[in-house]
């Protein structure tokens, strides 16, 4: 399903993933027609851009957030002209489970797009660096974070897991071997007190819902899901 206010956008996407071998359900171009053909479809994936009628501001968001309450079995890809920090990290605060946030100019390409939509398909997150970064930014500036407890390299491991990448796709851009990922990985479980008694996929959720959650909304104290969902 996608959902966006432009009618060459959304038709642009919707032919792009027909040719992959997706199914486009609806195109729609307003979030209560979205609500509405979720409720009625039920899709795997739901593509929804951040601005949306009536006022063009953060509609995505909001009902991204509705579709994840509602609807779990949903999986979401946030697009975005820019980086809205309060906005991802609502969103993001909430799971990072089945969940992405992209930049619109920033898409590398087709199939790193298509992959992103398998990626969250199948429960894990697509998130772009540069999001990560700046929410990373955040973080780095407060006390007693995530970043206090982990050496440079590991909180590096933990901006790429929070990406959605692979360990072998995180060993390719650190240029080191997996295995070196993996000892990475094994210390940031270690130092985040994650069980040993949970799947590894949960903990790499886990963990990024750790840093996520050490960084506030803009203006506000910490942040906790009850706070994400009060918008």
């Amino acid at each position: 399903m996608i959902a966006d206010d432009s009618v060459l956008l959304r038709s642009g996407i919707a032919r792009l993933l027909e040719d992959e071998g997706f199914e486009v359900v609806a195109e729609v171009g307003d979030v209560d027609t979205l609500l509405a053909a979720v409720d009625e479809h039920r899709p795997d994936l739901a593509v929804v851009d951040v601005r949306m009628p009536p006022t063009f501001t953060d509609e995505g968001i909001h009902a991204a957030l509705r579709i994840r309450r509602e609807h779990p079995e949903t999986g979401v890809l946030v697009l975005s002209q820019y980086v809205d920090e309060q906005s991802a990290t609502t969103l993001l605060s909430w799971s990072a489970h089945s969940i992405g946030y992209l930049l619109k100019d920033r898409v590398p390409d087709i199939d790193g797009f298509v992959e992103a939509l398998h990626r969250i398909r199948t429960g894990g997150s697509a998130l772009d660096p540069e999001v990560v970064r700046q929410l990373m930014a955040r973080s780095r500036d407060r006390t007693d974070t995530v970043a206090d407890r982990l050496s440079p390299r590991e909180y590096e491991v933990l901006s790429h897991m929070a990406e959605g990448l692979s360990n072998n796709a995180i060993a390719e851009r650190l240029f080191v071997t997996p295995r070196s990922i993996e000892k990475h990985i094994r210390n940031i479980f270690v130092k985040l007190d994650l069980s040993h008694d949970e799947q590894d996929h949960h903990r790499r959720v886990l963990a990024v819902l750790r840093y996520l959650e050490s960084v506030p909304a803009r203006g506000e104290g910490r942040t906790t899901r009850g706070a994400a969902l009060s918008g």
